[in-house]
């Protein structure tokens, strides 16, 4: 049976997951901004929690942990090195580390730059990746923690995992994104009809999640910073990558569009 999927909008701008087994009746929930909409959804599926899944240690992922730890006795798993820093945390993992909800079974992939110790969930029998805050549709985090080549390491992690893969990640951001990668790079076809067709969801209050790795190569300057047409665009020919990367992650974080 198809694994179950619920897309959660939470706070102003952030979204948890949740990620059900059928078979076993399982689920977890993939970061936790708040926890009324979350225990709403739970509620009106009739689901009971079974696992909380943390991408890493920032208010807006953990705030409800705690809360929904305390109804469901949901087990906690979240990164060991933040592992300070999560409350009720009760696996920390680090990189191949296997996650199991019911019969799904994924792995954590260690990816810092946003946060040290942030990690991401993959699950390659559902073909689906919860990426938190690293990869955003059209759009990555900012290097919070980590000087931004450490990002670019992370990306590119990513970057190489099959183009099929769906990526759920952590927040609404895809027209400002998609609009800072029109600006950047106006001649690439791709990011520009991801922006039409977010403008449009967004229109009617519709998520623009999920995308996928294949959309993200061909549309997410982030990930193409060792595109030497686009680096000469910026006016960095020849710069290594990681110099371009940062290049577009200072321009982002400024980018008023």
């Amino acid at each position: 049976m198809p694994v179950e999927l619920r897309l959660i909008p939470c706070l102003a701008d952030n979204y948890a997951v949740l990620l059900r087994d059928p078979v076993t009746e399982a689920t977890a929930v993939v970061d936790v901004p708040e926890v009324a909409p979350v225990l709403a959804a739970l509620e009106r599926e009739n689901w009971t929690l079974t696992h909380i899944l943390v991408t890493h240690h920032h208010t807006d992922h953990i705030a409800g942990v705690e809360a929904l730890k305390a109804r469901y006795g949901a087990t906690v798993i979240g990164p060991k090195a933040e592992r300070d820093t999560i409350p009720g945390l009760d696996f920390a993992v680090v990189d191949g580390d296997p996650v199991a909800v019911g019969n799904l079974v994924g792995r954590v992939l260690e990816t810092p730059g946003h946060t040290k110790g942030h990690i991401v969930f993959l699950f390659e029998g559902e073909r689906l990746l919860f990426s938190g805050d690293t990869l955003f549709v059209m759009g990555c985090g900012r290097p919070f923690e980590c000087d931004p080549p450490v990002l670019w390491n992370s990306l590119l992690r990513l970057r190489a995992l099959p183009d099929d893969i769906a990526v759920y990640c952590g927040h609404e951001y895809t027209v400002s994104n998609g609009r800072f990668a029109v600006h950047v790079d106006p001649d690439n076809a791709a990011s520009r009809e991801a922006l039409t067709q977010a403008e449009a969801l967004r229109a009617e209050d519709k998520p623009t999640l999920p995308t996928s790795i294949g959309v993200e190569k061909a549309s997410n300057p982030f990930l193409r910073a060792d595109d030497a047409e686009l680096a000469a665009k910026l006016g960095l020919p020849d710069a290594d990558p990681a110099a371009v990367f940062t290049e577009l992650r200072e321009l982002k974080s400024r980018f008023r569009g």
